[in-house]
């Protein structure tokens, strides 16, 4: 796909119902969620509000854990990282808005190993759209789309909807 063909994507809020619907039932009841900021993190939100459990709900910023990070600096918006939870033994939901290049994920899994060491840790994704630089796969994935390397999936929330746009790639 080249990025004259726009991919037409699906309804953000259907997408995550899928995404709901693959986990429930299947993620522990006691399992926690963790946003990587910050399309991850309203995913992560809603996971913990509708999937059955008690889930404790934190947040990741993996700015600093990028391996880019030397040569881009750090990039505006960068927020701290809030896990109110003992990570030690914990089962995690890490959870991120588009899985592209897999970057953020390894960067999110090596943070956590900052504040503990997790039981187990599981991927849930609203949408992957391949393109995999890192042996990462999602456990649980709304759906997946292909999209040209030059254009970018942009999750965002309007008055607590979630929406999914397509933009050029910034090299910002």
């Amino acid at each position: 796909m080249t990025s004259n063909e726009t991919p037409e994507l699906p309804d953000a809020e259907a997408t995550l119902l899928a995404l709901v619907e693959r986990m429930r039932g299947a993620v522990a009841f006691d399992a926690a969620f963790v946003g990587i900021y910050s399309g991850g993190a309203w995913v992560a939100e809603r996971l913990a509000e509708l999937i059955p459990g008690n889930h404790s709900l934190g947040f990741i910023d993996v700015s600093y854990y990028r391996d880019d990070y030397a040569r881009t600096g750090l990039k505006g918006g960068a927020r701290r990282s809030e896990l109110k939870f003992d990570v030690d033994g914990a089962t995690i939901v890490l959870v991120d808005d588009v899985l592209f290049t897999g970057r953020s994920v390894r960067a999110a899994i090596n943070e956590l190993f900052d504040f503990g060491r997790p039981a187990c840790i599981e991927l849930a994704v609203l949408i992957d759209r391949g393109g995999r630089e890192l042996p990462i796969e999602a456990d649980y994935v709304g759906a997946r789309l292909g999209v040209a390397r030059d254009l970018s999936i942009v999750l965002s929330r309007d008055n607590g909807r979630l929406l999914l746009t397509v933009e050029p790639v910034t090299n910002a």
